[in-house]
């Protein structure tokens, strides 16, 4: 495919809507019996990835969101989830012992931040990005 169709465009748009592959190919009034194929098959063609991230890209531009501003969030969210919390009986008093607050919410958190620091592959580490090690204060081998 060296050209996007009108019917790829608005399959482009609908995903970056709703980022339901099937769904997109339905809205975008694709008919084969496969929508999960024809999803699978657009998302794989170059041109269609490249439209994709172009118009992400002028998205977030848009947005004027600071870099740091979502590091800030990110790390704000995983420092709260990662907290620890008594463990209460069942009359509301503290039984001695302590959990993390929501440890799935902070991983997911930290996750998000290293994808947007770029470190999702330790063997993709770009050197012309420098990279600061953050620490979280309260957060120590024995709560992983």
């Amino acid at each position: 495919m060296k050209y996007l169709t009108s019917q790829h465009k608005k399959f482009i748009t609908e995903y970056i809507k709703t980022v339901n592959g099937e769904l997109s190919a339905e809205l975008a009034g694709y008919k084969n019996n496969n929508l999960k194929e024809t999803a699978q098959r657009l998302l794989s063609e170059k041109i269609v990835i490249k439209e994709i991230k172009s118009r992400l890209k002028e998205q977030i531009i848009s947005l004027q969101v600071e870099k740091a501003y979502v590091i800030q969030k990110l790390l704000q969210i995983a420092e709260f989830s990662l907290e620890e919390e008594d463990i209460l009986d069942k009359e509301g008093c503290p039984t001695g012992k302590k959990k993390l607050r929501d440890t799935s919410t902070g991983l997911k958190a930290l996750e998000s931040l290293c994808k947007y620091l770029g470190l999702n592959n330790s063997s993709e580490i770009e050197a012309e990005k420098p990279v600061k090690i953050i620490t979280i204060s309260n957060l120590d081998e024995n709560k992983i």
